[in-house]
């Protein structure tokens, strides 16, 4: 049986870009949900004129918040699993066809889209942090997993009902890394292509201050559960 799979696009101020994404990604999957997480700008206007379904938080609550919001209204409405893009057209659309191939032959319940291969094209605070996260993210989960930071992934809904996610910002995505590591889900990594490798000028990563905001969260998390 085709399982019922819909895309989830947090947004925060990424107006230029959204409407692209929601189209080609539409070209692959449906529907296509962006959350609307406090933009000061088009950002809503643009995502729904392109086709999106669209979920607003009225003021900026962080990448995990819009996550779980995305998260809660696919299980709401019957969806088996979700993919997660980026909204600054870093992640291809026209991959999503790969992730889907891979959740009907593994059957992973959290397939990460792998960008290791492309960390010397970053800027070195970014392929610090990301190989720093990568190393302690898979010693807590258990699991070998080279890119952790990568936020192009699809989640089965059987992860979404019974891994709960604490963290509202960047950690979210590691600590659901860890909670799938230690509930003994099976993880797959899939090796991705890039529309640019080094997103800096579109990201609200903070390299030093949201990698330590990971750090303890995973930390917490490997710890006290």
């Amino acid at each position: 049986m085709t399982e019922k799979i819909a895309a989830i696009v947090p947004a925060l101020n990424a107006a230029p870009s959204i409407a692209r994404v929601v189209r080609e990604s539409l070209a692959a999957i449906s529907p296509v949900v962006v959350i609307n997480d406090g933009s000061t700008d088009a950002t809503e206007q643009e995502a729904r004129a392109a086709g999106a379904v669209v979920l607003r938080h009225e003021v900026n609550r962080g990448k995990g918040a819009a996550l779980k919001t995305g998260f809660r209204w696919a299980l709401e409405n019957g969806f088996d699993a979700v993919v997660t893009l980026d909204a600054d057209g870093q992640h291809l659309p026209s991959e999503i066809p790969k992730f889907l191939r891979a959740r009907a032959e593994s059957g992973a319940d959290l397939i990460i889209g792998d960008r290791s291969r492309l960390f010397g094209g970053m800027v070195v605070r970014r392929q610090l942090a990301n190989r720093f996260s990568a190393w302690s993210i898979s010693i807590a989960a258990g699991a070998r997993v080279p890119d952790t930071q990568s936020g192009f992934r699809l989640y089965s809904g059987n992860l979404l009902r019974n891994v709960r996610l604490r963290s509202d910002g960047f950690a979210a995505e590691s600590e659901a890394i860890v909670r799938a590591g230690r509930a003994k889900l099976k993880i797959e990594m899939l090796p991705i292509d890039l529309g640019f490798v080094d997103g800096v000028s579109t990201s609200h990563y903070r390299p030093i201050l949201d990698t330590l905001r990971i750090a303890i969260v995973v930390a917490r998390t490997r710890l006290f559960g």
